[in-house]
């Protein structure tokens, strides 16, 4: 047995259990525009970042800082509110040169 029918029957049994039912996007056409507006010379390298769910720093640590405030609304000790606030100040602060340093790049 070849190599793609292989392929093509573990395709098809994933299809038969229902695997691809619940896919973003199921049935909508791909929208490739942002794919093909991207210089040719670096799709490849985005290609690679995306799909290893790389994040800039800035959009990690924007992330954590929003994480943090809801684990701040939803903290009922009071020594927990403070530890928390001290990371969410830390994080922010972080988040804060980051961007300036982005727009200072520019």
């Amino acid at each position: 047995m070849s190599l793609e029918n292989v392929i093509e029957e573990k395709i098809q049994e994933a299809m038969a259990k229902g695997e691809f039912d619940n896919l973003r996007g199921k049935g909508k056409p791909l929208d490739l525009s942002a794919y093909f507006s991207t210089p040719e010379e670096i799709r490849m390298a985005y290609a690679m970042l995306k799909s290893n769910e790389f994040v800039p720093k800035d959009v990690e640590l924007k992330r954590e800082v929003e994480g943090l405030r809801a684990e701040l609304h939803s903290a009922a000790d009071e020594d927990e509110k403070v530890r928390i606030k001290r990371l969410l100040h830390d994080r922010q602060l972080a988040l804060d040169i980051a961007l300036e340093h982005g727009r200072r790049r520019r």
